[in-house]
C-alpha cells in the first residue's frame, strides 16, 4: 500500500476513484453536503493529495496545514476556489478539468436560452395548474431564437459552441471578449464593445470566469442597456452577475427574463427574491451534468492527482511555472 494519503471531498464516478485507490490510501467524504472548512483543515496535517471541487474554499492556510501536500486537483473547469497564488508561493501544483465539458455545457446554455425564450418552465406549470382549456392565441407566446441576435460576453471554448449553435438558427452572433477578430469572425460573429453587444443583443449568454475584473460584470448600468424583450443567461459563475440589480430589472421590466445556471450566494437561499419571479428561471448548477461528462472530469481530476503524486507535470495544470526548475 502506498503511503501517499489523498483525500477527495465528495463521491464522484465509482471507477475513478478506483483507479485512484491504487496509488494512495483514500478517504473520501460521503455526506452529499460539502465538507466544512474546519473538516478539511482537520484532514490536511498527512496529506500528498488532495481532491476537490469547486464548492470547496482552498486557502493558505489549508496548504500550511499540510506540509507534505504534492498536488491539488479540482474537479471542475474554473478554480477561483483555490488561492492559486497561495499555491505558487508553496510550489503546489494544481489541476483542473478543461476542454472535457465543453460541449456538453454549451448545449446546456442553448437549452437554458430556448426553455426561457419559449416559456416552457411556465408552459409546464400552466398544464399542472389545470389552465389549459383550449388553445389561445396569445396564450404563454415566447421570443423567437432563429434569426435572433445572440451577445456572447467571453468566447473562450464554451462561448464558441456557443456560437456554433447559434449558426444553426441563423442568428446574428456579438462577441465581446479578448479574443480575435478574425477568430471571432470564423465562428460567424462579430467582435463588438461591452455596451453595443447589450443595446443589441435580444439573448445575452454570459461565458467569462470569474476574477476581480468581471466580478458583477453585469449590474445597474449594463442591465439598463438591454432592451426590454431581451433574455440574460448566465451559466459562468454567479458573482458575474449583481444579483440585486437583475432583480430590479426583471421585476421592473427592464428585460424580459433571465435564466441561471449558477447564483451569487450559491446555493440560491429560498427566500431569495429572484424565485418569486415567473420571468426568472434559476437551475442547480447543472450545465456540465451529462452521465459521459462527469465521468471524464472525474478521470481527468484523478489523473492530475496521481501525476502530481508521482512528481510529474500534470496534464492539466493551471500553474504549470511550479515546475520551472524543478
Amino acid at each position: 500500500m502506498s503511503d501517499f494519503k489523498v483525500f477527495v471531498t465528495r463521491e464522484m464516478p465509482a471507477a475513478a476513484l478506483d483507479r485512484l485507490s491504487e496509488h494512495c490510501q483514500m478517504e473520501v467524504w460521503d455526506a452529499f453536503l460539502p465538507p466544512d472548512y474546519d473538516v478539511i483543515l482537520k484532514k490536511m496535517g498527512d496529506l500528498s493529495g488532495l481532491l476537490c471541487l469547486l464548492t470547496d474554499r482552498i486557502d493558505a492556510r489549508l496548504m500550511d496545514a499540510a506540509p507534505n501536500l504534492k498536488v491539488i486537483s479540482n474537479m471542475a473547469v474554473g478554480y477561483d476556489n483555490i488561492d492559486v497564488a497561495a499555491a505558487n508561493e508553496r510550489r503546489i501544483p494544481v489541476g483542473n478539468t478543461p476542454g472535457v465539458l465543453t460541449e456538453t455545457t454549451a448545449d446546456f446554455a442553448f437549452a437554458l436560452l430556448m426553455a426561457v425564450a419559449r416559456r416552457i418552465p411556465e408552459g409546464r406549470q400552466y398544464v399542472q395548474d389545470g389552465k389549459w382549456l383550449t388553445w389561445h392565441p396569445t396564450v404563454l407566446s415566447g421570443q423567437d431564437v432563429f434569426g435572433a441576435t445572440l451577445g456572447i460576453i467571453g468566447s473562450g471554448r464554451i462561448g464558441a459552441a456557443v456560437a456554433r449553435r447559434a449558426q444553426g438558427f441563423n442568428m446574428r452572433i456579438l462577441v465581446n471578449s479578448l479574443e480575435s477578430e478574425e477568430d471571432i469572425r470564423q465562428l460567424g460573429g462579430e467582435k463588438v464593445s461591452l455596451d453595443q453587444l447589450l443595446v443589441e443583443s435580444d439573448f445575452v449568454s454570459l461565458h467569462v470566469p470569474l476574477t476581480d475584473e468581471t466580478h458583477h460584470l453585469i449590474s445597474e448600468r449594463e442591465l439598463a442597456l438591454m432592451k426590454p424583450t431581451s433574455i440574460l443567461i448566465n451559466t459562468a459563475r454567479g458573482s458575474v452577475l449583481d444579483p440585486k440589480a437583475l432583480y430590479a430589472a426583471l421585476k421592473n421590466g427592464q428585460i424580459l427574463a433571465a435564466g441561471l445556471d449558477v447564483t451569487d450566494p450559491e446555493p440560491i437561499p429560498l427566500d431569495d427574491p429572484l424565485l418569486s419571479l415567473d420571468n426568472c428561471l434559476v437551475v442547480p448548477h447543472i450545465a456540465s451534468a451529462s452521465v459521459a461528462t462527469r465521468a471524464k472530469m472525474a478521470e481527468m481530476a484523478v489523473d492530475n492527482v496521481i501525476a502530481g503524486l508521482l512528481g510529474e507535470p500534470l496534464p492539466t495544470c493551471v500553474n504549470p511555472e511550479v515546475f520551472d526548475g524543478a
